[in-house]
């Protein structure tokens, strides 16, 4: 995928992602050791400052991705139907094309 190609993927898929409720009923639950509301919020934070920086993240911000992504890869198999594991799928989704591009 060029890196034209991603950033208007992860552009669109923001904009889908951002009107999507977060999942009921998860506020201060935790799986596999980590927030759930943090995890959400840090990996949205690390895609949205991506978009908005045209496509590019500074180290930090890498790194902080990276760090979202390892988590999300503990907390999704851990995951029942009732955590709304197609939203978390969708935000691994977004955080892997930012991570590869």
């Amino acid at each position: 995928m060029s890196e034209e190609t991603a950033f208007e993927a992860v552009s669109h898929l923001h904009q889908e992602f951002m009107k999507l409720p977060f999942p009921p009923g998860l506020a201060g639950a935790d799986r596999a050791g980590f927030d759930l509301v943090l995890l959400d919020s840090d990996t949205a934070a690390w895609i949205f400052i991506w978009i908005k920086n045209g496509g590019e993240l500074e180290a930090q911000g890498r790194s902080g991705l990276l760090r979202c992504i390892a988590r999300l890869d503990r907390v999704i198999p851990v995951l029942s139907e009732a955590d709304d594991p197609k939203y978390w799928h969708r935000l691994h989704e977004m955080a892997s094309l930012v991570a590869a591009s």
